[in-house]
């Protein structure tokens, strides 16, 4: 019998919600970790007064503030990404969160994998002196520049920062990669969401991204249950972007239905 995931939340969620408001939701959901956003509009966290709040009404809940989520493009290392990144990194701190989620070019454009082995040195830098992780995700779209979590590895390992970069393992791009491998161990953090509409793995888009039920097409159970009985015991974050989730107007019944879909499912 596989355990039950430790759930969270990403703001993702609810990004009409403000950070307090997503903050109460996730405490009456007894999320155990939560992401913050920079790209929900005027809820996004993206001062330090804010931040600083946020990082002190999620201690009183007894919440564990994983990330923010994202920078990107980090794989484009120049003076723009470095200044985003010390930007970003102070808004971490501010909020006692652990590191930053950091997503590739997705626009079509190949990066070399010399320019990923680069950005990566250059971000570890940063992140050390602010003493954050580095959450790595792969995109699985098919105009992504970094869809293998084996190639996010391989750059990692090169360049002897295993301690300061973890992977993401998304049960979306997992699956829009067409990726078969799992690396539990190097896993700090899964995202989750399901698919339910009829349509193709290489052309499903982040607005096709519903909660997880008994509809959904992207095998989230069972790659959850691949990770965990493999010994992944890290944070579980639900990532929806789809209108459908976010104009709902129960989202904390529709989010424990979820988390109960997929607690039975395991067992």
């Amino acid at each position: 019998m596989s355990m039950q995931p430790r759930f969270g939340l990403n703001h993702m969620v609810c990004p009409s919600f403000t950070v307090s408001e997503f903050l109460d939701l996730s405490g009456k959901l007894k999320a155990q970790t939560v992401e913050f956003r920079n790209d929900v509009g005027d809820n996004s966290l993206t001062d330090l007064d804010t931040a600083l709040k946020a990082g002190q009404q999620a201690k009183e809940l007894g919440i564990r503030v994983l990330s923010i989520n994202a920078l990107y493009p980090f794989n484009v290392w120049n003076d723009e990404r470095e200044a985003q990144t010390r930007e970003l990194a102070k808004l971490a701190q501010a909020a006692n969160a652990e590191g930053l989620v950091c997503c590739p070019l997705n626009d079509g454009t190949a990066v070399s994998y010399e320019d990923l082995k680069y950005a990566l040195t250059e971000l570890a830098k940063v992140l050390k002196e602010f003493d954050l992780h580095g959450f790595i995700e792969p995109l699985g779209f098919p105009i992504s520049s970094l869809r293998s979590k084996r190639l996010a590895l391989q750059a990692i390992d090169e360049i002897g920062e295993s301690e300061r970069f973890s992977l993401v393992h998304d049960t979306f791009h997992h699956k829009g990669a067409g990726e078969d491998e799992f690396f539990p161990e190097r896993t700090g953090l899964v995202h989750i969401s399901g698919l339910e509409d009829d349509i193709t793995f290489e052309d499903m888009l982040d607005g096709d991204r519903v909660l997880v039920g008994e509809k959904d097409r992207l095998s989230n159970v069972e790659q959850l249950r691949t990770l965990l009985d493999a010994g992944f015991d890290g944070p579980v974050s639900f990532e929806p972007f789809s209108e459908k989730v976010w104009n709902l107007q129960d989202i904390e019944g529709a989010v424990q239905d979820s988390i109960q879909y997929v607690n039975k499912a395991l067992a």
